[in-house]
């Protein structure tokens, strides 16, 4: 089921192709992933598989799930990572003093999980301590390369159906470079890099090159679609994990929360307006095309400059990951079940509620190329081309908001 071909112009700019496709941009967020796995959950049961996975960190490792596994055993895969990243819990979820959550932080810095990574003692010897720069960060992350492995076909992977684009930084030159399946072949190292996280883990060495976690660059890779060669018609879910929006923080506990969300929310509502902009501009151009006549568009100048034109249209559905009860800081290690169980939930929730309203329906302007749809409060989806630059709406939470941020 391909519903992006439900809407406005597919024409494929630079190759005419009459195809759209659909998108899943995956934010970086560790712990917080569990609410893309519901997403894709409720996506998958309706039929709609992903054409291109846009991922850093988490986003990279749940994407490679999709990508590294044919669609019948992707439910499966997803399930069998996200249960070895779930700590047991030695005490009720609903437990508040001792604070469950701060314990559960504690226990998961020193003994790490499962599966995915753990400590590597001569790191707490001393910051100065010579660890060799591939193996510089307090935890080694050999658990997670068994677990991809194990867990991802990557012959399957690289048949590059569906597309799989990882985003890492490259540390000698602080640049963002994404490894993308159709341009070359993928293994677990390219994911390990996007979701190298310094300095918890260490940096990746893909020829000759260290990358970290693409996400101290940008941690919504949105940009990887616009900036396509091979720009498409698409039905883009931008799945985001950190809230851009926010309460004033009173105390330094909220304000290590406050900093975070903001730090890993990556700017998203300007880089949306801006592309909006952008794409509109294309559209003109596109329209003004037609106005001129076929003599003089023929003519080299006059083609080049059309060529800046473009008639695909990006319809991008925002699904924001709620705040659950007691949220900190420490949520992106909060790898208890009660919080993975949750977050699963409210994706799968979230992405029911958006192909029931199916918002990239209505038509909208023609000129505008970049149509946004997000929820309201009350889970209503509203599309407006505008609303890109007006901020995020904060859906409604998972239980009561325990910090003010």
């Amino acid at each position: 089921m391909n519903i992006a071909c439900d809407f406005g112009s597919a024409a494929h700019c630079g190759t005419g192709a009459n195809e759209a496709q659909v998108v899943l941009v995956f934010q970086g967020g560790g712990a917080l992933g569990a609410y893309q796995a519901g997403v894709y959950q409720a996506l998958h049961e309706a039929g709609i598989e992903p054409d291109w996975i846009i991922g850093t960190s988490i986003g990279a490792i749940n994407g490679a799930l999709i990508a590294g596994n044919a669609p019948h055993r992707r439910m499966a895969a997803l399930e069998a990572f996200w249960q070895r990243m779930t700590r047991s819990e030695p005490w009720p979820a609903w437990t508040m003093w001792p604070p469950a959550s701060a314990l559960d932080y504690w226990r998961t810095l020193a003994a790490g999980i499962a599966g995915f990574f753990e400590p590597h003692p001569p790191a707490f010897w001393g910051a100065h301590m010579p660890l060799g720069a591939d193996s510089a960060g307090y935890y080694s992350t050999m658990p997670l390369r068994r677990t991809l492995d194990q867990l991802i076909d990557f012959k399957q992977l690289n048949r590059n159906a569906p597309r799989l684009t990882v985003g890492a930084a490259q540390v000698r030159s602080s640049r963002m470079h994404y490894f993308d399946t159709r341009e070359m072949q993928l293994d677990a190292r390219h994911v390990m890099a996007s979701g190298a996280l310094p300095p918890a883990f260490p940096a990746v060495r893909i020829d000759g090159e260290l990358y970290w976690d693409g996400g101290i660059l940008s941690n919504t890779p949105t940009e990887a679609i616009f900036d396509d060669p091979q720009r498409q018609s698409s039905l883009v879910f931008a799945v985001h994990l950190w809230n851009p929006m926010g309460r004033e923080p009173s105390t330094i506990w909220e304000v290590m929360h406050r900093q975070k969300d903001i730090q890993y929310s990556s700017r998203v509502a300007s880089h949306i307006a801006r592309q909006t902009e952008a794409h509109r501009l294309r559209h003109v151009i596109e329209e003004l095309a037609g106005h001129i006549p076929e003599a003089l568009r023929a003519t080299e100048p006059v083609r080049r400059l059309l060529e800046f034109g473009c008639p695909t249209r990006m319809h991008i559905v925002r699904l924001l990951a709620p705040r659950l009860a007691n949220d900190d800081h420490t949520k992106d290690v909060d790898f208890s079940m009660h919080g993975v169980r949750s977050r699963w939930r409210a994706g799968y929730d979230d992405a029911r509620n958006a192909i029931a309203q199916a918002p990239w329906r209505n038509a909208g302007d023609p000129l505008e190329g970049v149509i946004l749809h997000e929820a309201d409060g009350d889970g209503r989806y509203r599309t407006d081309a505008a609303v890109a630059g007006a901020g995020v709406t904060q859906p409604s939470s998972v239980g009561a908001v325990g910090h003010a941020v």
